[in-house]
């Protein structure tokens, strides 16, 4: 085995061993080269700023041995950790074989964009390198170049590229199927699946096998015990390549809530002590039903909170506060139980009781 290809076999090992993709992989493993950080390159008489190399997460991007068709991603997170505003003007690649695509391109101090990166895996093939280009045009102008590498074998194709769930609601959970083909050896097989999330199985299905082609479908389950939020994780395919024998298949869902509460933070006006404010939440639903109970976590004084008293699709709950004497800012939790539901929703009120003639808004 050459030493390129045992380098992508272990670091896709590392990643089928660390756990949740989620948790371990969702921005590609900082890789650091001889320079410690990205490649800042000089624009017209601008000169290569070091404060670039300190907002991004990696230096070098590695898809390392993916299969036709796969949808494959990697994220570059951009962190703000400067002490003035940081804008990105655009992220572009040099090759049309990735895209690159940021979540967000002004960025306060402290805050950060997501890049994500691309590969099309359908009109593309074997070893593709390029480079994502950042360009930078605050707090100066500077532009940031992160390698990306990929193979794109030819022998294997994933239809669809991808495992899919999108939206799904909590604790329904889900089935997908994909479909694996392979051109090659007569007696190629997958031998196992390794599945690092503990919310996902998987099964495989040889279907067919014939003149050198090897059919296999994939079956992979989401389980109720999904939370909510934004999965992405990987399957790896174990097969008998010995060169190459880890293909991985990405599997993206988004677990969604089955009542929301918005907005979940409400910012009250400043009062004085003595002054009421009074505000509401909206809780929705996709069925009817019906609030058992409201209560306070914090047990800030002054607050009410009246519960509905029908069962309905969309509450509308109505609080208030009255500020004591004492001043300075508050935060209070509201756990909002419904009926037959064993966790309660919850929302927050934050503000702050000032002294005389506060600078009044308004939430009536």
């Amino acid at each position: 085995m050459s030493k390129s290809l045992t380098t992508i076999a272990a670091i896709v090992s590392t990643i089928v061993a660390a756990g949740s993709l989620e948790a371990r992989a969702q921005f590609a493993p900082p890789v650091r080269g001889q320079s410690g950080g990205p490649v800042v390159v000089q624009r017209g008489n601008t000169p290569a700023a070091d404060w670039a190399k300190k907002l991004f997460s990696v230096d070098k991007i590695d898809f390392g041995v993916i299969a036709t068709g796969s949808d494959s991603k990697k994220f570059v997170r951009v962190r703000n950790v400067l002490d003035k505003p940081v804008n990105i003007r655009s992220a572009t690649t040099t090759c049309g074989c990735s895209v690159a695509t940021p979540s967000k391109k002004y960025l306060q101090p402290g805050e950060e964009s997501i890049i994500e990166i691309t590969m099309n895996t359908k009109r593309f093939k074997r070893r593709k390198d390029s480079n994502v280009i950042v360009t930078l045009d605050q707090p100066s102008l500077a532009e940031v170049r992160i390698p990306i590498t990929a193979y794109i074998r030819t022998d294997v194709v994933f239809g669809p590229g991808m495992v899919q769930f999108g939206n799904t609601e909590v604790a329904k959970g889900g089935k997908f199927q994909v479909k694996i083909s392979y051109a090659g050896r007569p007696n190629w097989m997958i031998k196992e699946l390794q599945v690092g999330n503990q919310h996902l199985a998987a099964m495989f299905n040889e279907t067919r096998r014939a003149g050198g082609r090897v059919d296999y479908t994939l079956e992979v389950t989401l389980k109720p015990t999904a939370p909510v939020g934004r999965l992405r994780d990987l399957i790896i395919l174990v097969t008998d390549d010995e060169a190459n024998p880890f293909v991985p298949l990405l599997v993206e869902a988004n677990v969604e809530p089955d009542i929301v509460v918005t907005p979940g933070i409400v910012s009250l006006r400043s009062l004085a002590p003595g002054q009421q404010v009074r505000a509401q939440v909206v809780i929705r639903g996709k069925a009817p039903f019906e609030v058992e109970k409201i209560e306070s976590v914090n047990g800030v004084p002054g607050f009410q909170a009246r519960r509905p008293q029908l069962s309905k699709p969309v509450h509308v709950v109505p609080f208030s506060l009255t500020a004591q004497s004492t001043a300075g800012r508050f935060e209070e939790e509201f756990k909002v139980w419904i009926v037959g539901r064993p966790e309660p929703v919850t929302f927050k009120a934050t503000g702050e009781v000032v002294g005389a003639n506060p600078r009044l808004g308004s939430n009536r």
